[in-house]
């Protein structure tokens, strides 16, 4: 799916130059390397604050915490996205609520947050999906009626925009991830906040770091969750390619779409009008057929692993139904372009060093494979 070590080969002299300097300095944590790496980040993103931490599953929980969500409210979060975006509510000690997507672009739904808005919600989390944008612009209005906090799941999507501005730009903050294979991809775990409000960055600040106000003094519980600073040298190397490798991976996309544009019985991904699209996952969608919705996806999926060419299904079981969550209630139609979206999508191989005869290759096979 991702070839890092082509990415590698092609970065490794200032990589090993980047870690060897903190080697040399022999320090590890909240050192020049993060302090130089966190204003870097916020200034590609358009934004005053970026804090770093130790994952991007507690860049949600943290950024959650940060901005007032606590226990007994209620987060709306889509149910088709990675278990981290319900995880972290949980984390953060709020109920998660299930929303269900556009089953164009697979995300969050404003209207079905809409429904779901009580009493007890305190905050929305859009994600953006694959590296396409959510539609912000209801959901901003949603939130502001409501007096919500709007999240910004961007784990998937850095580098990509919406109507000029970044994602992870619009609402009150937002959290990504440096998991290795992401377009800015740590080479372990790491993670980031970024905020424009002086507040919720200085209260991550102080939650990232034990709660503490002044050493070894505790102002709240905290977490211990700091993004080290052989990750932040590795991500400030990276960072300064990641326009370009979005570009690369924008063109392997529009060879795909070329590829399969005139194909029966497959969808291409959408992407929004007045978007970017940072194409983190280059995901189709194979419409299912008979009584097994997911039988003709997994037959490509199979075909193509016979040719040794590798797939992924992100996600195969929507969040309302996972079994930690049985717990909410959640039901089988429920959400139905969730569970549609779960027997449907394909994710192939896309990553910046592919070349075109490696994208025809798959090409041909999901094409023989229909």
């Amino acid at each position: 799916m991702v070839d890092l070590r082509a990415q590698f080969a092609a970065i490794e002299k200032e990589v090993r130059r980047a870690i060897d300097d903190v080697l040399s300095s022999q320090v590890f944590v909240l050192g020049p390397q993060l302090e130089a790496f966190e204003p870097e980040m916020a200034a590609y993103c358009g934004l005053r604050h970026a804090i770093g931490v130790a994952s991007g599953t507690d860049a949600l929980a943290l950024g959650l915490r940060a901005c007032g969500v606590s226990p007994g409210d209620e987060v709306i979060v889509p149910a088709f996205t990675f278990l981290a975006t319900a995880g972290a509510v949980i984390q953060a000690g709020a109920r998660p609520v299930f929303a269900d997507i556009d089953p164009k672009t697979l995300n969050i739904d404003p209207e079905s947050v809409r429904s779901l808005i009580t009493k007890r919600t305190r905050a929305i989390i859009a994600v953006h999906l694959y590296g396409g944008a959510a539609d912000m612009e209801p959901l901003l209005e949603l939130a502001s009626h409501y007096g919500l906090v709007l999240m910004e799941d961007n784990a998937q999507s850095l580098g990509a925009t919406l109507g000029g501005k970044k994602l992870g730009s619009f609402g009150n903050c937002a959290a990504t991830s440096f998991y290795p294979s992401k377009n800015l991809g740590a080479y372990g775990d790491a993670g980031m906040i970024l905020t424009d409000s002086q507040d919720i960055a200085g209260r991550v600040l102080r939650l990232r770091n034990h709660g503490q106000t002044g050493r070894y003094i505790s102002g709240e519980p905290g977490w211990n969750s700091r993004l080290d600073e052989i990750q932040a040298a590795v991500l400030r190397v990276k960072l300064r390619y990641l326009d370009r490798w979005i570009a690369a991976r924008r063109a392997h996309a529009a060879r795909y779409n070329q590829r399969f544009a005139k194909v029966d019985g497959i969808r291409i991904p959408v992407e929004k009008p007045n978007s970017v699209h940072s194409y983190y996952l280059y995901t189709v969608r194979i419409p299912s057929q008979g009584t097994n919705p997911a039988a003709r996806r997994d037959r490509v999926a199979s075909h193509l692993a016979s040719r040794a060419i590798a797939t992924s299904i992100f996600y195969p079981l929507p969040l309302h139904l996972q079994p930690a969550y049985a717990s909410l209630g959640g039901k089988e139609g429920q959400l139905p372009a969730a569970e549609n979206a779960s027997h449907e999508v394909l994710s192939l191989p896309l990553y910046p060093e592919m070349t075109n005869e490696q994208i025809d290759r798959v090409a041909d096979s999901v094409i023989e494979a229909l």
